[in-house]
């Protein structure tokens, strides 16, 4: 993977979307989806500085990523939660904890873990784990291991998380990161386990970080 001319597209990308970002109250439905693009370019930009040891570069792009993905919320269509999620995972992948607190209070405000879909109740539990809130993240946990139609690996590694189960979340960490080697295809064509990373920043703030390697991993 050529890390540097993945991150230039995407970066071009990202500063192409900002120049042409159509303003409000003129169109926020045209607003709302170059701001979703723009979120994700810098996201997929943050992965490939991040996978390039260029960690001060990544932590700028992911930011970026966190903000595009909250200012385009409000004039997006009703369940639009990969938003929030999306926006929780860049603080965190930003290693902005205080600016990751703040945006899971407005995830939680949003009403995530009352909702009906899996994904609104996955940025709910990721809110509460960055809250430190146990028992919240434990129950959403266990009820994304419900129905089948949320990927059990990742509810498994949330519950053992809220848990503090080193040895159950290293079980199921190991069984995400499986599930991103046996893909044929990335978000953004980025090669990255993204959610692995997320995951082992939450377990790292507990002392229970798994230590994995992988090709589709930073160098540690």
């Amino acid at each position: 993977m050529d890390w540097d001319a993945h991150a230039v597209r995407q970066e071009r990308r990202y500063r192409d979307g900002n120049s042409r970002l159509p303003g409000l109250p003129e169109d926020p439905d045209a607003r709302q989806k170059q701001l979703v693009r723009m979120a994700m370019a810098a996201g997929a930009a943050g992965l490939c500085r991040l996978m390039q040891g260029r960690d001060a570069e990544a932590r700028g792009w992911f930011a970026r990523s966190a903000e595009r993905y909250r200012e385009s919320y409000e004039h997006a269509p009703p369940g639009s939660w990969g938003r929030p999620v999306g926006a929780l995972k860049a603080r965190v992948l930003a290693g902005d904890w205080a600016g990751a607190a703040r945006d899971a209070g407005w995830v939680r405000e949003a009403g995530s873990g009352d909702e009906d879909s899996p994904v609104a109740r996955y940025a709910g539990a990721l809110a509460a784990h960055i809250l430190e809130d146990d028992a919240e993240a434990a129950r959403l946990a266990a009820s994304l291991r419900v129905g089948g139609s949320f990927p059990p690996a990742v509810a498994a590694a949330l519950a053992a998380l809220a848990a503090g189960d080193g040895d159950s979340y290293r079980d199921a960490a190991g069984l995400v990161l499986r599930s991103f080697e046996e893909r044929d295809a990335y978000l953004e064509d980025v090669p990255v386990a993204d959610t692995v990373l997320v995951l082992e920043a939450l377990a790292a703030r507990r002392g229970l970080a798994a230590g994995l390697e992988s090709p589709l991993l930073p160098a540690r």
